[in-house]
């Protein structure tokens, strides 16, 4: 590791701890890679997850543990590790059930409806901040669940920024917690599309699996979204609320540009669009109130 002398006014010797100018820097270093703004109320909780992955690589403060985000040769290894530490992979599987509903008996049909009259009737579907995958498997569960797709290709991709939410999406193995909020009438999808794998904990089935592909993504670079073509619809549930409303207007914008003229932008109930971006109409279906490019 490169020899870097300079102080933000720590000391070794101390329990560690973040100094007002270490966390900024720490804070402005996540912010740069991941949109999500650390405010000084966070101060303790980052200093706790950071102290914590510092003594796993035994060093002795947080000020080398900074340095070697920023200089040691396997920099972009621990900057993987970081973005595990500093983003949250709160889901569940048939989360925000109206919307769902919604999706599948009112946007599903529409699109299909649409999609089947162009010259190659497919759908294009992307889960943005998918987490450990329950939101994408049950996506594809919805798809496979409903008749009107039937004559569709249906591509469902689904991108986080950390590496090992991405490992356990792709190893589809999940436990009681995943399931905490499954209706009655979503248990024949558990039934139906997992085997029970000992411990409470279920694998999905193959034929869901196959049918999303994981990349690591990050939705504030547009170079990288590229990839996906032009979109139907995309999922992006409870991402925005970790990020300032500079990094939110970049993501929406990218998100934009991305929909095809008519595809539908799907937020968590508790995000909105209101004073960030006009070129969305909020549409009113049944069960739910989504954006329509």
């Amino acid at each position: 590791m490169q020899d870097v002398r300079w102080s933000f006014g720590g000391s070794s010797n101390a329990q560690p701890r973040l100094t007002d100018d270490l966390f900024y820097a720490f804070a402005d270093l996540i912010y740069r890679i991941t949109g999500i703004r650390y405010q000084p109320e966070a101060r303790f909780t980052l200093e706790r997850r950071l102290v914590h992955r510092m003594r796993e690589l035994s060093l002795p403060d947080l000020e080398r543990y900074y340095y070697y985000l920023m200089y040691h040769p396997d920099r972009e290894k621990e900057i993987d590790r970081l973005i595990d530490l500093v983003t949250t992979h709160e889901t569940y599987f048939f989360r925000e059930k109206r919307q769902l509903r919604c999706f599948q008996e009112e946007i599903l049909p529409l699109l299909a409806e649409e999609r089947q009259r162009s010259e190659v009737p497919m759908l294009r579907i992307w889960s943005a901040g998918c987490a450990t995958g329950e939101e994408p498997y049950t996506i594809a569960m919805i798809v496979r669940e409903t008749p009107c797709t039937r004559n569709l290709q249906v591509f469902i991709y689904a991108s986080d920024i950390s590496s090992r939410a991405l490992q356990v999406a792709r190893q589809g193995v999940y436990g009681p917690n995943s399931f905490r909020d499954m209706e009655p009438e979503f248990e024949r999808y558990r039934e139906k599309y997992f085997i029970p794998c000992g411990n409470g904990r279920y694998r999905i089935r193959d034929e869901i699996k196959s049918m999303v592909v994981f990349g690591k993504i990050n939705i504030l670079d547009p170079s990288q979204l590229v990839l996906f073509g032009l979109l139907d619809v995309i999922f992006c549930r409870n991402v925005l609320i970790y990020f300032d409303a500079a990094s939110k207007k970049k993501a929406i914008d990218n998100f934009y540009h991305r929909l095809r003229p008519g595809g539908f932008l799907l937020l968590g109930h508790s995000e909105s669009l209101l004073g960030l971006d006009d070129r969305f109409q909020l549409v009113h279906f049944q069960h739910d109130m989504v954006y329509r490019k």
